[in-house]
């Protein structure tokens, strides 16, 4: 898919080794709020599950970090669950995400969406040997758990985020997904009338911890083994990310079916059906928060929100339809969930920015069109008119420095993530670095690499 969609995103988690500590910076040099130097040392080292590398055997080129084999864990229960939350409650990526400053042997968090999957030889090697595509994979807790735990082998990102796709709720909808090749994934019985809402469960019905764990207990059970093997390899002090398509994101694909046919049904929808529409944008916003809420009691330390057809909506329709609904699962997880930090991702319609940080989002997202400056500015202009904190920033590195076949190099990727850093300044926000859109499987790991390194031990 197309989208932020494919911000897949594993269930294995990271395994976390002592954080070394850092350099301080050199005299006269300036140091970006947020980012320390980092001094050399020792990488998180790790190896595929015992599972994994049963199937998989030979070396895959260019893994970087190896650990002994391990065997594939059992779930956690929820004792465990809860100390592991609290292991990762101090990483940078939550201190940032939480608006507080980073301890002096930390640095600047980065992870990136779709981090796992096609740009890395070991998933696409795990593809082949286990004969499943992509949609297949998702449905057994063990093939999630190991295609979230593998970028945390490969690169130093500081976050896991659950191996799954946008559409699962959908799906649990009883929506029909399907991924016929080199089509994408795509809706095949998209709803056509207001009348095709009764193919849909009830709120009453849908909208409860019951349904949630019913019909995505595949995913529950991935979620509390990933955390498991995050820490059996040792990567427990590192938060997993759960996640889930927003409400006009879901009703987007629902209505229409494709991100490449149809792109103008969900707005015709919502000109034509306004009735209709409010009734199913409200079951799936109170479904989306059962389900993100259901990731938070199962160990996910982070919730974020993908609206990956921002672009496919007006400013007006994204005031009226889509900023409500997102409002609501704010205000719901909020209360229900305190202390686990909020992002949001508003692919294509980042004007949003300041009334999703108003609405009481964490980390706010910039994509690769919005000036991460202006962003910064446009935020603390809303927290001075609101008397509200600043959201942190996530964002917003370009996937194209990472593409040879685009002729990028590894020193332009160096150059174009300081540049990205040094738009905020001293002064902030806190920033989560990470990209303007998700990765689409043409990047080179070795230049992934040099973009994790290079956002560690930024001066600036």
């Amino acid at each position: 898919m197309a989208s932020p969609v494919a911000f897949v995103v594993s269930a294995a988690g990271p395994a976390v080794l002592p954080v070394l500590p850092l350099t301080a910076p050199a005299p006269g040099t300036r140091q970006l709020r947020g980012v320390p130097a980092q001094a050399d040392g020792l990488h998180r080292r790790n190896t595929f599950a015992g599972v994994v590398g049963a199937v998989l055997g030979a070396t895959v080129a260019g893994l970087q970090r190896r650990r002994r084999p391990t065997t594939a864990a059992a779930p956690l229960g929820r004792a465990a669950v809860i100390s592991l939350q609290s292991e990762a409650s101090d990483s940078s990526l939550c201190r940032v995400a939480r608006g507080e400053p980073l301890a002096s042997n930390q640095h600047a968090p980065i992870w990136l969406f779709r981090q796992a999957g096609r740009h890395l030889p070991e998933y696409n090697e795990y593809k082949k040997t286990t004969g499943k595509n992509f949609l297949e994979l998702l449905k057994d807790p063990a093939d999630v758990a190991e295609c979230t735990m593998q970028p945390l082998r490969r690169y130093k990102v500081d976050a896991a985020i659950l191996f799954s796709d946008i559409l699962v709720v959908a799906e649990a909808l009883g929506i029909s997904v399907v991924m016929p090749g080199g089509k994408g994934i795509l809706v095949p019985e998209p709803l056509e009338s207001p009348a095709d809402l009764a193919r849909l469960p009830s709120l009453a019905e849908a909208a409860t911890p019951e349904f949630i764990e019913t019909r995505l207990a595949h995913v529950l059970a991935a979620v509390r083994l990933i955390l498991k093997q995050m820490s059996s390899e040792g990567f427990g002090d590192t938060p997993l990310i759960g996640f889930s398509a927003a409400p006009w994101t879901l009703f987007f694909y629902m209505v229409g079916g494709s991100s490449k046919k149809r792109t103008d049904a969900g707005e015709r929808w919502l000109k034509e059906h306004e009735a209709a529409s409010a009734e199913l944008l409200s079951l799936l916003s109170k479904v989306i928060i059962e389900y993100l809420s259901a990731q938070a009691r199962n160990g996910c330390q982070v919730l974020q929100v993908f609206e990956a057809m921002g672009d496919k909506i007006s400013p007006e329709n994204f005031e009226k339809w889509a900023l409500p609904a997102m409002q609501e699962i704010a205000q719901e997880l909020r209360r229900r969930h305190p202390d686990v930090p909020l992002m949001v991702f508003p692919r294509g319609a980042c004007y949003a920015l300041p009334a999703l940080q108003s609405a009481g989002y964490d980390v706010v997202t910039a994509d690769s069109g919005t000036d991460l400056a202006a962003a910064a500015a446009s935020l603390r202009a809303e927290a001075a008119r609101t008397g509200g904190r600043v959201a942190s920033l996530q964002g917003n590195f370009h996937p194209k420095w990472l593409r040879p076949s685009q002729g990028s190099t590894a020193e332009d990727v160096r150059r174009e993530a300081r540049a990205m850093l040094a738009k905020l300044g001293a002064d902030g926000p806190g920033l989560i670095a990470n990209l303007g859109e998700g990765l689409d499987g043409t990047e080179d790991p070795e230049l992934v690499a040099v973009l994790v390194d290079t956002i560690h031990t930024f001066v600036g």
